[in-house]
């Protein structure tokens, strides 16, 4: 598997340039310094590097983000009860990130992309910038809040990111001792604590949006993110069984919920369900997991005006993962794989719209990644991923650069990074994808001519958080 060219030697070498002179990257962050500040312990002792976690990074998270070694504001009651429990040092921190993105083929400029704004090769200080509240905010209660300015190429905005606040308490079952846990979240998986899962699965996914990306994507699969809210419950038992249930709302503010508008995206009908069942085992130096999770979503389309209880496209997903993972004194390897299924009964579309050639469609999807590190220092990763699904010549229709020529959802390709992590809070990585399918074809895959390797990515990358 060889590289293909990106470019003039020039450009590498301002691409190289830029990204060492940069200083940071990601989409999404999970290892933050309160955390750290908090607990008094290392990022090392939660991650093995970031964003994946380590058996008490999980453990850590599942008990609410209550652990700390931080001088308190308490209060008790009559009862000696606690009614209040905050760190004197709010547990704040800051993430910064800069990328360097370039296709092995620019977009062609037109009237969407006039002369000069497709240019290949685009440089953001910063790509991302988010300001964290990561860390215990009651006696049972923690939180990770992310909010975030994001350089989206055309425009700039600043809102909510990643939200996921727990509660936690212990109790005993069966002899054994049991966490009980909510949490509202606003990302169905972000909740999850196994990084094969869509939120954080590792290989991680830290491709800008100057580049092309796949369109299909299942509902779990990152199509609801930030568009809605969710609350679940879970149990963790014996330190080796969870279970969770709970359901999710879309996220809509003002009088937008009878006639949802095509700008505010897919709507859902009424609560999402949503279940995750996991395993794990701890072997000495190694851990083994596998398990599964899936939702239920009636979904109002985004393409018209559809007044709620009329008609909605219904979506099933179903997932499996599992996850090896060994830590040792200079040595981290890990494995993950995950699989999705979702069944889609387009009632809306195919019935109401004309929108599908199909009443029934599926899409699978696959992933399959490893990495290695040396001393947390020195390492990377390698990642397979395929999206299959079925022919529909109306729901996937040609169209310049993000279209379906072949009229399938299919895209298939592998992803491999290089890490240097000269300290714990700082990740530089260089990224590269490679698509052999895109869109569901090889060649012209959009029917305006351009090919899956076309979209091949180079991606120089830098992260910081302090």
């Amino acid at each position: 598997m060889g590289f293909s060219r990106i470019g003039t030697n020039g450009n590498l070498v301002f691409a190289v340039i830029a990204a060492l002179a940069m200083s940071i990257l990601s989409e999404d962050v999970h290892a933050v310094p309160s955390f750290g500040r908090q607990t008094g312990m290392a990022c090392e002792a939660c991650h093995t590097v970031f964003p994946e976690l380590t058996p008490f990074g999980r453990r850590f998270k599942l008990n609410g983000y209550l652990l700390d070694n931080m001088p308190q504001v308490q209060a008790t009651n009559a009862q000696a009860q606690q009614e209040l429990t905050l760190n004197q040092i709010p547990p704040l921190s800051v993430m910064v990130q800069v990328s360097y993105t370039r296709m092995k083929k620019s977009v062609p400029d037109d009237t969407v992309n006039p002369p000069g704004l497709a240019q290949n090769g685009a440089a953001a200080l910063p790509q991302q910038a988010s300001l964290f509240y990561a860390g215990r905010i009651a006696p049972s209660l923690g939180g990770f809040i992310q909010l975030t300015y994001a350089n989206n190429s055309s425009s700039a905005s600043v809102g909510i990111d990643n939200v996921d606040l727990r509660y936690a308490r212990h109790f005993s079952l069966l002899q054994s001792d049991t966490v009980f846990g909510l949490t509202l979240n606003n990302n169905p998986t972000v909740q999850d604590v196994w990084n094969t899962t869509p939120a954080w699965q590792v290989p991680f996914s830290q491709q800008s949006n100057a580049a092309l990306t796949p369109t299909a994507s299942s509902q779990v699969d990152g199509s609801l993110t930030g568009q809605v809210a969710g609350l679940t419950s879970y149990l963790w038992w014996n330190d080796s069984v969870y279970a969770e249930l709970g359901g999710y709302r879309s996220a809509r503010t003002g009088g937008k919920s009878l006639f949802p508008k095509a700008a505010d995206g897919p709507t859902i009908d009424g609560l999402a369900p949503y279940w995750r069942l996991a395993y794990e085992r701890l072997l000495d130096r190694s851990s083994l997991s596998f398990g599964t999770f899936g939702m239920l979503v009636k979904l109002l389309p985004a393409t018209t005006l559809v007044p709620l209880g009329v008609s909605t496209d219904r979506f099933r997903d179903a997932g499996l993962d599992a996850q090896y993972q060994y830590i040792g004194d200079d040595h981290i390897g890990s494995v993950q794989a995950v699989y999705i299924d979702e069944r889609r009964a387009l009632d809306a579309t195919f019935g109401l719209l004309n929108g599908a050639a199909n009443a029934k469609n599926t899409l699978k999807t696959f992933r399959l990644g490893g990495s290695y590190y040396y001393q947390r220092k020195w390492g990377g990763s390698l990642g397979y991923f395929s999206t299959t699904g079925t022919t529909d010549a109306l729901f996937y229709q040609p169209a310049a650069l993000t279209g379906f020529n072949m009229n399938k959802p299919d895209s298939r390709g592998w992803r491999a990074e290089l890490d240097y992590m000269p300290w714990q809070n700082v990740k530089m990585a260089l990224q590269y994808v490679i698509y052999n399918k895109f869109n569901g074809g090889s060649t012209n895959y959009d029917g305006s001519g351009r090919n899956a390797s076309s979209n091949n990515t180079l991606y120089l990358l830098a992260w910081i958080n302090f």
